[in-house]
């Protein structure tokens, strides 16, 4: 159910009608930040491509790590592939493998896929899974930071959703864009993260922001200044030469497929296996 401030980001962000004409994104990715080197995989998503479902709940870093490997999660599977297809780790109710888990407990390769997918896919969902069934949300009082006041609101999630954590805030700006995002990721002990955003670009219709820096949260609500936890960087679309050009939107029927590092979107029919495993 979709309170009026809900609808107001939606619409701000470029409508969810615009939104349901696309069934996936991939977008190139540069990432830091302390969680990996504390999780074990120091380096392993420094740079990578991700593909994520538009609704459908699944997604792909590709490359992850070397040797031309490949992950696709999903809420309850989580596969490890190589270049030829061939699934080399799968680790069934994945979330289940995370219990008693804490912000140091190290990750495997499939837990790490987990993490990543779950967590690229949210992002890259947001706002638009504000309309997702079972979904609730509520607008709470106005918040004052970085000199601006911003809009937030209380996001509940069934549990048939794979997120971060059931209950999240979303902080927006006076034009209805997302600022700030609050969780608490329960994987790894509900440590509670600050994930701020800037950098809106503005694809076929949809606006995406592609710098993404994610901070300690308090028991207050305010953030501490480090450790920078994670950052994330999402690059525009290259052309064979090497262009910038603004990133696009693949319409029902295109056959162009843009050169990696890439970020596009895609309207037609997708299998997540199979797409997982492309270069």
């Amino acid at each position: 159910m979709a309170t009026t401030l809900a609808q107001t980001i939606m619409d701000a962000h470029g409508g969810l009608q615009t939104w349901k004409r696309f069934t996936r994104l991939t977008a190139h990715l540069k990432q830091g930040g302390a969680l990996w080197g504390l999780k074990g995989h120091a380096g392993k998503l420094d740079e990578t491509n991700v593909t994520v479902g538009l609704g459908d709940a699944w997604a792909s870093h590709h490359p992850f790590g070397a040797d031309g490997r490949t992950s696709l999660f999903r809420p309850d599977r989580v596969e490890i592939i190589d270049g030829s297809g061939v699934v080399l780790e799968a680790l069934d109710a994945p979330r289940d493998s995370f219990a008693g888990h804490t912000l140091e407990t190290a990750w495997n390769e499939p837990q790490l896929a987990y993490f990543a997918g779950i967590a690229m896919w949210t992002y890259l969902n947001m706002p638009f899974l504000l309309a997702a069934p079972g979904v609730v949300s509520e607008q709470l009082s106005d918040w004052s930071e970085q000199g601006e006041t911003w809009q937030r609101l209380k996001v509940t999630f069934p549990r048939e959703i794979a997120t971060h954590s059931t209950i999240q805030t979303l902080y927006v700006d006076a034009d209805g864009l997302l600022k700030r995002h609050d969780y608490d990721v329960e994987i790894a002990g509900n440590t509670p993260g600050a994930h701020y955003m800037s950098g809106y670009t503005t694809v076929s219709g949809i606006k995406f922001p592609t710098e993404r820096r994610i901070f300690p949260r308090q028991a207050d609500g305010t953030s501490l200044p480090e450790p920078l936890v994670v950052s994330i960087d999402l690059s525009r679309l290259r052309s064979p030469d090497g262009r910038a050009l603004p990133a696009m939107m693949l319409r029902r029927g295109e056959q162009v497929k843009p050169p990696l590092p890439h970020a596009s979107i895609v309207s037609e029919p997708v299998d997540a296996a199979a797409e997982c495993c492309k270069a």
